[in-house]
């Protein structure tokens, strides 16, 4: 690895460490999403898509935010943009086409999540192991396996879509926190230990 990659990837790793707050909103939002679409597991299609418009769009304006602040100070910020600019535009989709079906809606959740689940999967690797990467990974694969199994196995009806998207909600939002706690935890300066004194020989 050439010191101009692995200078990228050091500056990638503060960003991130930098962000923890932004990486900590957005999984409080996805637990509280998941939450509240499993204990209404009766909710009309429209409704549905809705709130999946509503979660995309204030997940990519969490990663959007995220982006700006770090250009602004002449930070890499690529992959967050590239990622919150893929929510919104499932959003828009979401929130503009209302009417859109069951297949409809899993078709573009399906694509939304291997999307942005593998921009997420390669920012991961700019983080050392103790900072959370596997966390970070963690968060990634499960969107990616969700996506997949979505359009591999299509579901019927709006209950089912609901407990599953539900339950990705929640496993993506609690990996998210605990990303965010490592981050966070990276982000201190490191406590001075001071040595106690040695007792003189007598």
């Amino acid at each position: 690895m050439s010191d101009t990659d692995v200078a990228a990837r050091t500056d990638r790793a503060a960003v991130l460490v930098r962000n923890w707050w932004a990486i900590g909103l957005r999984g409080s939002f996805a637990v509280l999403f998941g939450i509240a679409a499993l204990l209404q597991p009766g909710l009309t299609i429209g409704t549905l898509v809705f709130l999946f418009g509503a979660y995309a769009l204030v997940d990519g304006a969490g990663a959007i935010a995220a982006g700006l602040w770090s250009a602004a100070r002449h930070k890499r910020w690529g992959l967050l943009g590239l990622e919150g600019a893929l929510n919104l535009v499932a959003a828009s989709i979401a929130l503009v086409a209302p009417a859109v079906t069951v297949h409809g809606l899993i078709y573009l959740a399906g694509t939304w999540a291997i999307l942005s689940g593998s921009t997420l999967f390669i920012a991961a690797f700019a983080l050392q192991v103790l900072d959370g990467r596997w966390l970070m990974a963690l968060g990634a694969t499960v969107s990616v396996l969700w996506g997949t199994l979505l359009l591999a196995w299509p579901i019927t009806g709006t209950t089912v879509m609901t407990w599953w998207l539900g339950g990705y909600a929640i496993a993506f939002g609690v990996a998210l926190l605990g990303l965010a706690v490592r981050l966070w935890r990276a982000g201190q300066p490191a406590k001075v230990v001071r040595a106690l004194p040695r007792k003189q020989p007598f």
